[in-house]
């Protein structure tokens, strides 16, 4: 079955950089879109970015852009979420998620989720 796998969250000072991953299993990773979502304490769900399928287009919500990299490894099954210049406005559960195809940004299958904290 479809199973997606994030980690490298942690807690990371204002300014700073991390790399989240997502493992992805049961599909076949490199026919899909994939992307990242947050959640804030006390927000709601919130898109960060979309990769497509092969990875030559990639795509920002408006408040990491410039900040934020996404990429994949398509041999490997791994999606990448790296964050630079981290603010303190980035703390939340990180998602990775299988794109749902059809116009959008809906994931269909989701992981657990990895927390990024940034604070000093």
């Amino acid at each position: 079955q479809v199973q997606l796998a994030e980690s490298g969250g942690g807690l990371v000072q204002p300014g700073g950089s991390l790399r989240v991953s997502c493992a992805a299993s049961g599909f076949t990773f490199s026919n899909y879109y994939m992307e990242w979502f947050r959640q804030a304490p006390g927000k709601g769900l919130e898109w960060v970015s979309g990769i497509t399928s092969g990875g030559a287009l990639t795509y920002y919500h408006d408040s990491v852009k410039g900040r934020f990299t996404i990429s994949r490894d398509n041999d490997n099954y791994t999606l990448y979420l790296t964050m630079n210049n981290l603010k303190p406005e980035d703390t939340a559960l990180y998602y990775c998620a299988r794109n749902l195809p059809g116009p959008g940004w809906a994931g269909d299958y989701w992981g657990q989720g990895t927390q990024v904290t940034v604070s000093s």
